[in-house]
């Protein structure tokens, strides 16, 4: 392998490895939701230097966007971050390794973008439709599986948002159950 090719790979795998310990090391909720989006991105990366970029692209909208999004949403809603937790990076030394990164990202993309790639030979090729299969067992074979996933989502926002209410759930379980035992004793008494 190229020296390119190997720096970049243990540079994303240390990133990765160093978020995930930041991400279970973090009091905020809210900072460890951004540290483990950190992770998902390195993993991204790899998996695209692996020659997977359906499962790279997977990898950063399934599970970067959409679910980090409900979990900062569920998040927000039960109001368990803290201001005063996100302003350890708003220090100077926070605001110059942010400016480091910047530079050293900015200098990693001029010089791909100036990288001659050679040409693969034509059996190393990856297939022009790599999707399909992968699609096919998500739709056919995998369906329930899939469909039952998106359901837990839903329930798990609807369970967000009823503990999030003034009150919590205990609130809303006396007045179901003092609308059941009025609807009960008006049976009763309209039947008498």
């Amino acid at each position: 392998m190229p020296l390119f090719y190997t720096f970049h790979f243990y540079l994303f795998g240390i990133i990765a490895v160093a978020s995930a310990i930041a991400f279970v090391t973090r009091k905020s909720p809210v900072a460890a939701a951004l540290w483990l989006v950190n992770t998902m991105f390195a993993l991204a990366a790899l998996y695209v230097m692996l020659d997977a970029h359906f499962v790279g692209v997977i990898q950063v909208l399934v599970y970067a966007g959409a679910i980090m999004v409900v979990f900062l949403f569920v998040v927000m809603l039960l109001n368990l971050g803290q201001a005063s937790d996100l302003a350890d990076m708003r220090s100077r030394r926070g605001r110059l390794v942010a400016g480091a990164l910047g530079v050293a990202l900015a200098a990693q993309l001029l010089t791909m973008l100036r990288a001659r790639v050679p040409a693969l030979p034509p059996e190393s090729r990856v297939p022009v439709n790599a999707v399909a299969p992968v699609a096919e067992n998500l739709f056919t074979d995998n369906l329930l599986a899939f469909e039952i996933t998106s359901i837990l989502l839903l329930v798990a926002i609807v369970g967000a948002v009823v503990l999030a209410k003034p009150g919590g759930a205990r609130e809303d379980a006396s007045v179901v159950a003092g609308g059941v035992a009025g609807g009960v004793r008006r049976g009763r008494e309209a039947g008498a």
